[in-house]
């Protein structure tokens, strides 16, 4: 009798691969220049940017425009909230962009209206949860009378409901998001601190491995590679990190 074929198995290249197309690097200079030197940088070792608040008003929209040239994906935080009218205006604008990811905030009719603005687009409509730069505490001070992983699976339902096709979250409700919603939302991670690096105003943090194995989509990561002494070098050992979660995941 012949013995079973030993399963094959992935090249190391197809995960580190995978691990680069989950890495987002927060572009949050005061800047534009800086923000093209550290995209320079980084070469081809990086293929998706975060582009916030702080280049919004500094040509954040050219500054798009000119990363998709160079083959680059690019999400936009904007982190829009408004009525529901403009709110379907306004995402339908960044949608002609091009770009892969925008950020809303709210729940019914203006997440509603950034869906209808969203179209039959590729751009993908993913809401803020709560801010991986608060705690308990701070949403208390809010008026909310829940712990924080209620706040978010509560806002996570309600963003799916709405026709949206992810959120942004910790690592730590990654879990409970996929139960509660079924998978079907991306989640998206900010405040990824690499073991030993600052929290900086980061308080529901995770190093990338852990953020991967709790069920992450993609990780965004900013002062740990924008602001280390080598940021090529910085990007490649998370994305080495995120490979070898992704492996054993």
């Amino acid at each position: 009798m012949m013995a079973a074929a030993a399963p094959l198995r992935r090249p190391e290249s197809d995960f580190l691969e995978q691990a680069r197309g989950k890495l987002i690097v927060a572009l949050d200079f005061d800047a534009l220049d800086e923000a093209e030197r550290c995209v320079d940088v980084l070469g081809d070792d990086v293929t998706f940017y975060k582009i916030g608040l702080c280049l919004q008003l500094a040509g954040g929209d050219q500054f798009a425009k000119d990363l998709l040239k160079k083959r680059k994906r690019v999400f936009l935080d904007y982190k829009y909230f408004d009525i529901e009218e403009t709110m379907r205006t306004a995402v339908a604008r960044a949608a002609q962009l091009g770009v892969s990811f925008l950020t809303v905030h709210g729940a019914g009719g203006i997440l509603r209206g950034a869906v209808a603005g969203r179209g039959d687009s590729s751009l993908k409509i993913l809401c803020v949860t709560v801010l991986t730069s608060m705690d308990a505490a701070d949403i208390k001070e809010m008026g909310f009378d829940c712990d924080v992983e209620q706040l978010v699976i509560s806002r996570a339902v309600k963003a799916l409901k709405a026709g949206c096709d992810g959120v942004i979250a910790s690592a730590s409700e990654a879990p409970a998001i996929r139960q509660q919603t079924s998978g079907k939302l991306v989640i998206v991670t900010p405040g990824v601190r690499p073991e030993g690096s600052a929290a900086d105003d980061q308080k529901r943090t995770a190093t990338p491995d852990e953020a991967i194995r709790a069920g992450a989509d993609y990780l965004v990561v900013g002062r740990p590679i924008t602001r280390a002494a080598d940021p090529k070098a910085a990007a490649r050992a998370i994305i080495e990190q995120m490979a070898a979660a992704l492996r054993a995941r």
